[in-house]
């Protein structure tokens, strides 16, 4: 897409305090794009690299003052072969609760190769003009070759779907018959390739201008425990400006309201037991979620952090992974007569009815949410937010707003903030600060949140690992836990840190407090982490998360 012209509060050289006098606020950017209008958040350019990766030798940091955007990137419609509500169900929905961004990313097969995916497109063309402040992608779930699923969305553009089709068509698994991922199996290591290929190709059309640019997320890693750890890593070597995480957690949090699917109804819809093509390393504990979120991230010092002490960003996200919303009374239209998903690419539209349907989802922004950091309103600065790690999550609205920064403490600017990192000397005295703003209306359940603690994680950065598919972090534990109980409106914790001989990273997580308790790899790692719920007893709303993206410290030396 070639590129609009932009207001001049929009130039990357005007400061963000030029912006917003009490800062670059969320409101004022979205006030700035409805004035602006399709034009404006169609030409946005890309989040500036932070000052410490443009000079590695400076010490300290000063990263722009940011608004987080909220969104979604895992929502499914009509062109999906098993979900049923219409674009204009799913984007009203967002709007309703305060969606600025969000990916539709259908279902891969050859109905939508051939129809579906060209279809959509005119409709999210449609979409996009009628709704200029609603930034919506198109996207794929990509079956990943040997492995489970991802997120796969480009930027807007001319050759947005042309690639989306491209890429579905030689390099997903299910369309392959690329799927098997046994150990030991004849094909296993020829469909692990596979998806390495088509990683790196995705990035050398964005390399080559094909598109302006396209993201990789891996999505439920855990559900069925055939995202091994060294697949993962594979993955982000491949081109880790591309694939740049995974979901923190899954989608399908209404799966076990009490008395709703059944009495083995697991959060996320983590009700599998291993089989042939799980890796074999994973206890069966992994297979559950843990206040909502995948065993991966959840666990102190398991996958997730083995893959940060790597000192490399991988960004963790949440979802709806909106198929069947929970309680709704919709249902599929009937199919016409010699019509099928195969010949058409689309299901027929939803039929209301006055009966509750199966469904396991929430509606997009109505649970969970990923914030991501800009400095400017459009499609690239939400995409460059996402690849530069600044980005929080919360589940059932828990917070309205929360800004990391970890600075020395003799400098006098900002700091560095989510997936950044501060170059400093061994020895330095250095300080994280917390700003959390609490909720300040009741959610869609009736609630109004409350925070209750907020946990910081520190673990040591050693590298690049022997044994790809290591899981654990030893050296990563909670370090600090701040009770913030009854605490209103917007507060700052400042908590002290000190450089020793070695680099890390520090990572934040807190909850509603009402269920907790020793983490998985033991109290003495994790004393008041997210615990599984009993299996048909897992009210979302009663267990609420905010976990943030890691903030990197360099101690020069180490």
């Amino acid at each position: 897409m070639t590129e609009q012209q932009l207001p001049d509060w929009a130039d990357p050289s005007v400061s963000p305090a030029a912006l917003d006098p009490q800062g670059l606020s969320r409101r004022g950017l979205l006030r700035r794009a409805g004035l602006f209008g399709a034009a404006f958040t169609l030409g946005s350019t890309a989040v500036p690299a932070t000052a410490s990766a443009a000079s590695p030798q400076r010490f300290g940091g000063d990263d722009p003052r940011l608004a987080y955007l909220v969104g979604d990137h895992h929502v499914h419609s009509v062109y999906s072969h098993d979900a049923k509500y219409t674009f204009s169900q799913q984007a009203k929905a967002a709007a309703k609760y305060g969606l600025d961004w969000m990916v539709f990313n259908e279902h891969s097969n050859f109905g939508h190769a051939s129809y579906g995916a060209k279809l959509e497109h005119q409709e999210i063309l449609k979409a996009r003009a009628e709704n200029p402040r609603q930034l919506i992608f198109q996207g794929l779930e990509w079956y990943i070759p040997a492995a489970e699923h991802c997120t796969v969305f480009a930027a807007p553009g001319p050759h947005e779907v042309d690639l989306l089709t491209q890429f579905e068509l030689a390099y997903d698994g299910k369309l392959l018959g690329y799927t098997e991922g046994s150990a030991g199996a004849t094909d296993t290591a020829r469909n692990e390739a596979h998806a390495v290929k088509a990683i790196k190709w995705l990035a050398e059309q964005r390399r080559s201008g094909y598109v302006d640019d396209v993201l990789v997320l891996a999505n439920h890693p855990l559900r069925l425990g055939i995202d091994s750890p060294h697949e993962m890593r594979n993955w982000r070597d491949a081109a880790p400006e591309i694939m740049i995480g995974m979901e923190g957690a899954p989608g399908a949090q209404g799966a076990a309201i009490p008395g709703w699917r059944g009495a083995t109804s697991i959060r996320g819809e983590y009700e599998n037991k291993p089989s042939a093509q799980s890796w074999s390393g994973y206890p069966a504990d992994a297979y559950l979620t843990y206040g909502g979120f995948d065993w991966a991230t959840a666990t102190v010092g398991g996958l997730w952090d083995a893959l940060l002490a790597e000192g490399r960003l991988f960004s963790i996200t949440t979802n709806s992974d909106n198929h069947r919303t929970v309680f709704d009374t919709w249902k599929n239209g009937d199919w016409p007569t010699g019509q099928n998903f195969d010949n058409t690419g689309r299901l027929p539209d939803p039929v209301n009815t006055d009966t509750p349907q199966p469904g396991s989802d929430f509606w997009p922004g109505q649970f969970s949410r990923t914030h991501v950091g800009v400095t400017r309103y459009g499609y690239r600065a939400v995409m460059a937010g996402l690849r530069a790690g600044r980005v929080w999550l919360d589940h059932g609205h828990l917070l309205d707003g929360l800004d990391v920064r970890v600075k020395r403490d003799c400098d006098a600017g900002r700091g560095v903030t989510l997936g950044g990192r501060l170059r400093v000397r061994k020895g330095e005295r250095i300080s994280l600060y917390v700003t959390v703003t609490t909720a300040s209306r009741p959610n869609a359940q009736g609630i109004l949140p409350e925070l209750q603690h907020v946990d910081v994680i520190r673990g040591a950065v050693r590298g690049a690992v022997t044994d790809r598919d290591s899981w654990k972090a030893p050296d990563t534990k909670v370090v600090h836990t701040k009770d913030v109980g009854g605490r209103k409106g917007t507060y700052t914790l400042r908590i002290p840190l000190t450089a020793g001989d070695e680099s890390f990273y520090v990572r934040l997580r807190g909850s509603d407090g009402n269920r907790h308790g020793a983490g998985y790899l033991g109290a003495s790692v994790d004393p008041n982490g997210p615990i599984p719920h009993e299996p048909g007893n897992g009210d979302p709303w009663a267990d609420t998360w905010f976990y943030s993206n890691p903030v990197f410290i360099d101690v020069a030396g180490a």
